[in-house]
């Protein structure tokens, strides 16, 4: 990895949506920099992994009363930076603190081995960490998005690397310190400021095990591409946009107010948010296709 083209590129900031103000910067690590951090992770690993999935899972536990007390601050941080209203900013600090919660509780019993019905002789169902997991998540949910990514993996045993959307820094900064209070040791959960195009150098490191994407199918294709070539574990979730197909009915008022909520929910920017399609003719009265997407 070039340490000048890193170094030298626009640092990641905060863009305040709504004026356009940027209001934080933060320079993008150079070669060097992520070099030591991707080493720390691996360092990291066997100590983490050797832990009991209940010790693990107890430090997802304090992740997840954590982002509660400090739901005003996360929520008010998620609407600056990504511009979605408040009240959706609080319920995704709500759904993060569940996820992380959740698998803080339920994880050790998820681990757990299994027997598994064969024929003859036994088998035995057995879940394994990997080691260094690069996580590349995306803007729309800054929280939700990172918390459901590296709670199962934490609590398994990985240890992760996760570079954020370059829009949302401040978000990014403060999940990483929150794994750190919630006592996780150090290595173990790593932000990166680095830019799109590091990535595939950083899943080109031999220490760098497997890699999760939410994104682009253009940033899916390269890194599915990055992976394969090294073989590698990925996760994709790309991007997508539901159609909403009206039927005949006779509740046009309920129908458009569904299909408002459908579109403009988390202020439209959503993977599974409906899209305006052709209607099929309604029978009771006159039907305007601008109703269907707000």
């Amino acid at each position: 990895m070039d340490a000048h083209v890193t170094a030298q590129g626009n640092p990641i900031a905060t863009v305040n949506p709504y004026t356009g103000e940027r209001l934080r910067e933060f320079p993008a690590l150079s070669a060097e920099e992520v070099g030591r951090a991707i080493d720390a992770a691996h360092r990291s690993f066997p100590n983490w992994r050797a832990r009991s999935t209940a010790d693990r899972g107890a430090h997802m536990q304090c992740a997840g009363r954590l982002m509660r007390e400090r739901k005003e601050e996360l929520a008010h941080l998620l609407t600056l930076e990504v511009g979605k209203l408040i009240n959706s900013s609080r319920a995704e600090v709500d759904l993060a603190s569940d996820i992380l919660t959740y698998y803080g509780e339920h994880g050790p019993e998820l681990l757990e081995e299994r027997s598994l019905p064969v024929p003859e002789g036994t088998a035995v169902l057995v879940n394994e960490p990997l080691g260094v997991l690069l996580g590349v998540m995306p803007w729309n949910f800054p929280l939700y998005q990172v918390a459901r990514f590296a709670a199962p993996n934490l609590v398994l045993g990985n240890t992760i690397l996760l570079k954020h959307a370059s829009s949302c820094p401040q978000s990014a900064l403060a999940l990483e310190r929150l794994f750190t209070d919630a006592g996780v040791p150090s290595g173990v959960y790593t932000n990166l400021f680095v830019r799109g195009r590091d990535v595939g150098k950083i899943i080109d490191d031999s220490r760098v095990q497997g890699a999760s994407l939410t994104g682009s199918e253009r940033a899916g294709v390269s890194l599915g591409e990055t992976t394969g070539r090294n073989v590698k574990k990925s996760v994709l979730e790309l991007g997508g946009s539901d159609p909403f197909i009206v039927l005949d009915g006779h509740n046009l008022e309920r129908t458009v107010y569904a299909a408002f909520l459908g579109r403009m929910g988390n202020t439209g920017q959503c993977c599974v948010a409906a899209s305006a399609s052709s209607p099929l003719p309604m029978s009771t009265r006159p039907f305007s296709p601008g109703c269907v997407t707000g």
